[in-house]
């Protein structure tokens, strides 16, 4: 305890300097979510005391990210869509999938996942950040300019014949699950049409109004309309906020510029009195817990969110642990990626609990809290702190600030989320693979899937698909490569090893020797079937020098016992030389040892083999 309070100045200068970064951020990711700003702000709160408290890197701050909001965001609006667009009814299942995601990063960092997690490829984390920057922009563009589909009369009476549709589908689904609906009477089913109101029509009409403008896809199909509703008043104080962000850092960097964005902007529309649209309200006082999750859970509303879930707790993960490497090269220490992991589940756990959205490790207040001295775990438990006192201090006054303000901040960080570095790299990047007449950067289309997929399809899906496009195309340079190295030819044509060069000349075009260097796994399988059909017709032995191949699996094993019975039948024999434990293993378990190769033809040494040649190997052209 007394080496947390060593540092307290610097962890209070810091933590208080990263909690006022926050704010904004937490606020607008809030809105963004779906949840409200309150969401936002209770998700900042925990998960920067509890993440700090027991997580592995000192000086991460961590709370509501970009990437976690995005992808909270397609599991709020699923969610909502089957509570008939009431997100009072929804959210329990909502917070439940977000504790489960954090019950998931504790297993994560329980079980030792953290160490693993750098082995994800760039191009699918530079195409997923690219595409959530996209997805923030795109989606921000409609509440900056004003303009709100579920408020838009004539929008939504296009949806009104829908909406009856599925009013009256619903009405049916109740009558099956009642046992009351038969051909014979539809007296029930009448009856209960006829209660349904404009107001219900309307309702639904504007759920749906606001389901199918929603996402990417969603707002580029609603933009037209959009751009014809422009309120001037929200477009000016949403670019105001965006010329303040950017303008404002060139003066000094000392001030957030969001911060002051935020509240410029905020205290001329309100001190002026404009009619502008102000964000949801925020509720006064203590959070407290939200024990529906509990009272009210049922496993059939999580089980379609599972995969979701563990996506989520995935992506805190690398999130958290990309901060961690930052903040270990600016402080010269080193994190605990593990413990890291269990901390920010613990965090975005409790955060579920008390109605917060989930987080992360986040990259710019970490350096924030560095620059301005944190340097212990006491930093981030202050900032979440800060940001509790905020609450409960200006929480009126914080549910005046415009909403177009909020959208602004969050178009600066959908352009500053994106991954540049690895959008430069495009035209360097070599051309190893070709698609028809076309060469292309096998690592430049992950990136570009991953883009397209999750900007106008499903983050999680498109996650999925760039790891295994990835891995495909990485099995399949293992074994090309191992292949060229493993190259199938002649002794007369190979590059001979050192010890083959004093080889019995009059035998050459008896013996034919194959040198397997690296793994025989099923990569490199095909390359080395071709060696029963290269072998030359004079060739009645084939020594297969084993020494430098440490693994072989299932297919390599296979197509082995494939290649030795051919060999068998056109009466070639086969000596293997120095074959190393794990592939002897394997071929012992099919029996490739004795019956193809006999215990006799397997040699220690190639000298051994060498003598074993010239004793049973005849010279046909003498």
């Amino acid at each position: 305890m007394k080496n947390i309070f060593k540092h307290f100045k610097g962890d209070l200068f810091g933590g208080i300097t990263a909690g006022i970064v926050a704010l904004p951020l937490a606020l607008a990711f809030g809105v963004s979510s779906g949840m409200g700003p309150s969401a936002g702000l209770y998700g900042a709160i925990f998960i920067s005391f509890f993440a700090a408290l027991f997580g592995g890197t000192n000086t991460q701050i961590s709370g509501p990210t970009a990437p976690m909001t995005a992808v909270s965001m397609v599991v709020i609006a699923g969610i909502i869509a089957v509570n008939d667009g009431d997100i009072n009814k929804a959210l329990p299942a909502i917070l439940l999938v977000f504790l489960l995601a954090g019950l998931m990063q504790i297993g994560l960092g329980l079980i030792g996942i953290g160490k693993y997690i750098r082995y994800i490829p760039y191009p699918v984390v530079s195409g997923f950040m690219t595409a959530i920057g996209v997805i923030i922009l795109v989606t921000q563009i409609l509440p900056a300019i004003g303009y709100y589909p579920k408020e838009d009369t004539d929008l939504v009476e296009n949806y009104k014949p829908q909406a009856e549709e599925i009013i009256l589908s619903n009405i049916l689904k109740e009558e099956t699950g009642e046992g009351i609906l038969v051909l014979e009477d539809f007296k029930e089913t009448i009856t209960r049409a006829e209660r349904v109101s404009n107001e219900d029509i309307l309702k639904e009409a504007q759920t749906l109004a606001k389901s199918e403008t929603s996402g990417v896809v969603g707002a580029i199909k609603v933009m037209p309309r959009a751009l014809q509703n422009i309120n001037w008043l929200e477009l000016i104080l949403a670019l105001s906020t965006i010329f303040i962000i950017y303008g404002f850092k060139k003066i000094t960097t000392a001030i957030p510029s969001a911060l002051v964005a935020l509240v410029v902007v905020s205290g001329v529309a309100y001190g002026f009195g404009l009619d502008y649209r102000p964000i949801e309200q925020i509720p006064s006082g203590f959070p407290v817990p939200n024990l529906e999750i509990f009272t009210k859970f049922e496993l059939g509303s999580i089980t379609p969110y599972i995969f979701t879930a563990l996506t989520l707790a995935l992506l805190g993960a690398i999130d958290s642990l990309l901060t961690s490497v930052v903040a270990d090269n600016m402080t010269k220490t080193k994190h605990k990626p593990n413990k890291e992991l269990v901390g920010q589940g613990i965090g975005n756990s409790i955060a579920a609990v008390f109605g917060g959205i989930p987080g992360a490790g986040a990259t710019i207040r970490t350096v924030v809290n560095i620059n301005a001295g944190g340097k212990t775990r006491l930093s981030g438990m202050i900032a979440g702190i800060l940001l509790l006192i905020i609450l409960l201090a200006l929480g009126p006054v914080a549910s005046q600030i415009p909403a177009a303000v909020l959208a602004g901040i969050l178009v600066t960080v959908g352009i500053g989320v994106m991954d540049y570095k690895g959008l430069k790299a495009i035209p360097s990047l070599p051309k190893d693979m070709k698609i028809g007449p076309f060469k292309l950067s096998s690592e430049v289309v992950i990136m570009i899937v991953v883009l397209i997929l999750s900007s106008v399809w499903n983050l999680v899906y498109a996650v999925g698909v760039g790891l295994i496009i990835a891995s495909l195309m990485f099995m399949k340079k293992m074994g090309d490569l191992t292949a060229q190295r493993s190259g199938v030819s002649p002794l007369l044509l190979e590059e001979t090893w050192p010890d083959e060069k004093n080889f019995p000349v009059h035998l050459k075009e008896e013996v034919f020797i194959k040198h397997l260097k690296g793994p025989l796994f099923f990569g490199s399988t095909s390359e080395f079937q071709a060696l029963s059909t290269q072998i030359p017709v004079t060739a009645s032995t084939v020594i297969i020098r084993m020494g430098r191949m440490q693994y072989m699996d299932q297919s390599g094993l296979y197509t082995l016992e494939d290649v030795l019975m051919h060999l068998k039948n056109i009466n070639v024999t086969v000596l293997f030389v120095d074959v190393l434990e794990q592939p002897r293993y394997m071929m012992e378990r099919v029996n490739i040892i004795p019956d193809l190769v006999p215990e006799e033809q397997i040699f220690k040494t190639y000298r051994e083999c060498v003598d074993w040649v010239l004793l049973n190997v005849k010279d046909k052209s003498a």
